[in-house]
């Protein structure tokens, strides 16, 4: 006669997936400031946000 199991066998739990990692230059948000200069001296006069040339703009690290 065979013996009895007294424990449940184990079971592989579903592991929730990894996170992507967050770019680098733009912080996960996908835009960028960029200073916005005018004059023939070239002075700052503020700053526009712009796509982020790492991730295009997804906000996600392309290397992982």
């Amino acid at each position: 006669m065979a013996t009895k199991r007294t424990t449940a066998p184990k079971t592989a739990k579903a592991s929730a997936p990894a996170e992507p990692a967050k770019c680098q230059p733009c912080g996960g948000t996908g835009t960028v400031a960029a200073t916005v200069r005018v004059g023939r001296k070239r002075r700052p006069v503020g700053k526009q946000d712009g796509l982020c040339l790492n991730c295009f703009g997804s906000g996600t690290d392309p290397e992982s």
